[in-house]
Parts: structure tokens; C-alpha cells; sequence
């Protein structure tokens, strides 16, 4: 905490490097549950606030809807403060609001006043949730939420052809596709070059199309009539059916094997008798005196 100097009557300005909002974003997205926090690194002159970097606050006592600097956070970050930036000052905060939005409550103000008290201190606020940031500053003995903030990017004014980084590669190979982030996969996309299917997709779509097939053949056998074809002996020449044919082979078969067939006997009986009488006339007419 720094000596307090005479308020200002109008609000500072204030500049941010790109690479301090990312930062604070990426650490404000690893918890999006509680509050995080951290301390701004800069420069304060004549009412210019130039914030050039930040040290996350570890150790802090975090909940829900509040967070707390302790010793422990307060060692770590003069450790690094004094190592990284020793010819910088902490020009401010900042902390996070998951799902909260963007203000000062009074917890945040009570840390506000006793421990970034100076006219060149800000507190940058962040919601994970709805992307909402925001920054606080001194207007005279009051806190506002400043109108104005300039995010200054450090390498701007580089020629596009003077990076240095080459285009990206694509591989056919799964793990290469697996390992390009998600940009490049999307550009891959776009421009045509479709990625390899998994072998998991694959084994997916073939149970999936083959439940599909089941349950339309099930549907099928259910729903629509079956149809019992009974085959019916019929005359080669007419290709009409023989008259009595037996269509119920059950039937038929009893009559085969089952009870006799009469008119099958009569000739023989009739033979048999004939035959016989024959005979009887045959004897008769021998038996006859000449």
C-alpha cells in the first residue's frame, strides 16, 4: 500500500496492455465458482495509469462472493514483484465476479480503501460467466467505474510479413490431427480438407444404422400380413386343380396311413370273387355226365 496523494477531480487514464486482460481472463476462467484475485503492475503518472503486468494472488482466501488477500498472498506477490518488476508499482487490483456482474461491493470497497488507497490505483473486476469486465478508479474521495480504457498491444507496428512463424502444417495421421488446436481444425474444415473419421465414429455409425435396420424389419413382421403358401396338386395339361386333391397335408396323410382304402380293395375282392365263381362253373360244368 502506497502513501495517499492528493485526489484527483476527474477520472485517470487508463491504459492496459492486451497481455495483462488475457491473463486476467484466463485466470478468472480456472475458477468459475469463486473469486479470484490478483495485483496490477505499472506506472502511475500525473494521472496516468499505465498497467503493464499482474501477479495472480495465490493463497488468497476465496469463497463464493468474496476474496480476501491474506499474508501468505501478500509475501507471494512482493516475492515476485521484487524479482520480475523492480522499477514497477502495484497500480491496482483485480478480482472476479462469477455470475455477479460487474461492480464493487462492499467487501470489495473495504479492501479498496485500506489496501489501494493511492489516487494512481484502479480495481479491474471480471465476470467469467458473461464476459463483463470493468474497471474502478479515484475520483476525488470516491470510487467510479472509469468510462474510458485503452488496451495497448506491445507489438503493434509489426510488419504482418516480419513474424518469423511459419504457415501451419496439416497431417493426415489421427494423432496429428488430435494434437493441431481447435482454430486449425476449424480453418482445416472450411477449407475442404476434411479430418479422417475415428475409429469410434465408425463403430457408432454401424450399430447405429444397424438398429435402425432391425427395427424396421421388426416393424414390418408385426404390422404387415404373412401370407402361407400351401402347395395344391393340378393337371399338367388344364393347370387346374385335380379334383379331391387333399390340400390339408395332415389329412392327407391320415388317408394314406390311416384307415383302409375301400376302393382300393374292391377290385381285389372282385377279382377274388370273380376268379372263385369261375372256378365253382368250371367244376360244376366237369361235374356234368356227358
Amino acid at each position: 500500500m502506497t502513501q495517499k496523494s492528493k485526489p484527483a477531480s476527474s477520472q485517470p487514464s487508463l491504459s492496459v496492455d492486451c497481455e495483462v486482460v488475457r491473463q486476467i481472463r484466463q485466470h478468472a476462467r480456472s475458477s468459475t465458482s469463486t473469486e479470484v484475485c490478483g495485483v496490477l503492475i505499472g506506472q502511475d503518472r500525473d494521472g496516468r495509469v499505465e498497467v503493464e503486468a499482474c501477479i495472480t494472488g495465490l493463497n488468497a482466501e476465496q469463497a463464493g462472493a468474496h476474496v480476501t488477500f491474506t499474508q501468505d498472498t501478500w509475501e507471494h506477490i512482493y516475492k515476485i514483484k521484487d524479482k520480475q518488476y523492480p522499477q514497477h508499482r502495484i497500480v491496482g487490483w483485480y478480482h472476479t465476479h462469477p455470475g455477479f456482474g460487474v461492480f464493487l461491493s462492499d467487501h470489495d470497497t473495504f479492501i479498496h480503501k485500506n489496501f489501494f488507497s493511492s489516487p494512481g490505483q484502479v480495481a479491474w473486476v471480471f465476470d467469467p460467466h458473461s464476459d463483463e469486465e470493468g474497471c474502478f478508479g479515484w475520483v476525488g474521495e470516491r470510487l467510479e467505474r472509469l468510462s474510458q480504457i485503452a488496451v495497448v498491444d506491445r507489438r503493434g507496428g509489426e510488419r504482418a510479413d516480419q513474424s518469423g512463424k511459419p504457415e501451419p502444417s496439416f497431417s493426415s495421421s489421427p494423432q496429428d490431427q488430435a494434437d493441431l488446436p481447435a482454430k486449425t481444425r476449424l480453418v482445416a474444415r472450411l477449407e475442404g480438407r476434411a479430418e479422417p473419421p475415428s475409429l469410434q465414429s465408425l463403430v457408432a455409425n454401424f450399430f447405429s444404422y444397424f438398429a435402425v435396420l432391425l427395427a424396421g424389419f421388426l416393424l414390418a413382421w408385426f404390422i404387415f400380413p404373412r401370407v402361407l403358401v400351401v402347395p395344391v396338386p393340378v393337371d399338367a395339361l388344364t393347370g387346374q386343380p385335380l379334383p379331391g386333391a387333399v390340400i390339408d397335408s395332415g389329412a392327407a396323410g391320415s388317408d394314406h396311413s390311416g384307415s383302409p382304402n375301400h376302393a382300393g380293395q374292391n377290385p381285389g375282392n372282385t377279382a377274388s370273387g370273380e376268379s372263385r365263381a369261375d372256378k365253382s362253373t368250371t367244376k360244376g360244368d366237369n361235374a356234368k355226365p356227358k
